[in-house]
């Protein structure tokens, strides 16, 4: 998958920060998999277990094609990141590597597809709150397209709904994706609403027509 700057720019920044946030981490662990693990619960109660093991396996997966250092690494049943021991040794506990950046940025990559940037933005923040993301373009504000995202997730939960009906044997499981994020959608909405016009009076939220996909 082709990465844009502003992914790679955050995976960076998420690094970065993790590098020196953590003094607790195992020696020589990977800072990717401390970034991944500490995204592994918020995700998965977003996206489901199952959702999010088969997006971190696909990252792993496409990562490992760049860096071939990150074969040593594993996914557990539960959609956690292991090491069987065989990784190189780092030369800097607290400098992230090529593969790192590669993993994250890929992992980052397939989250921001399916969520939206918005959702994805916020949901980084939640878990890495002093977190600053800045870009060629300047610092990342999530909150400016977030109606826009709004719609995005509305269209996402269409096409999964779609492709629900059209895949029998995982027709729970996707309904299930698609009804959470058609709930973010509608969350995300209203705080959106809020948050812009704060010292206005509340105005009733006009419903927003997704975009509709056609597979």
């Amino acid at each position: 998958m082709t990465l844009s700057g502003e992914t790679k720019d955050l995976a960076r920044s998420l690094l970065a920060y993790e590098a020196v946030a953590d003094g607790t981490s195992v020696p020589n662990e990977p800072i990717a998999v401390r970034v991944c693990e500490k995204l592994h619960r918020p995700l998965c109660a977003l996206a489901g277990v199952a959702s999010y093991r088969s997006l971190l396996a696909r990252a792993l997966t496409l990562a490992q094609a760049e860096a071939p250092s990150l074969r040593a690494l594993q996914i557990t049943e539960n959609g956690n990141l292991r090491t069987n021991g065989e990784l190189p040794s780092q030369s800097d506990h607290y400098r992230a590597s090529e593969g790192d950046l590669v993993l994250t940025a890929q992992f980052l990559g397939l989250f921001l597809c399916l969520l939206g940037t918005a959702v994805t933005l916020q949901l980084v923040r939640d878990v890495f709150p002093n977190l600053t993301v800045t870009t060629e373009s300047g610092t990342i504000t999530p909150f400016d397209d977030i109606l826009k995202e709004v719609g995005y997730l509305n269209s996402v939960s269409d096409r999964l709904e779609l492709l629900a009906n059209q895949n029998p044997s995982v027709e729970n499981a996707l309904m299930s994706v698609s009804g959470n994020l058609r709930n973010t959608a509608t969350v995300l909405e209203v705080f959106a609403v809020i948050k812009s016009k704060p010292d206005e009076p509340q105005k009733k939220i006009p419903k927003q027509q997704p975009e509709r996909y056609l597979m």
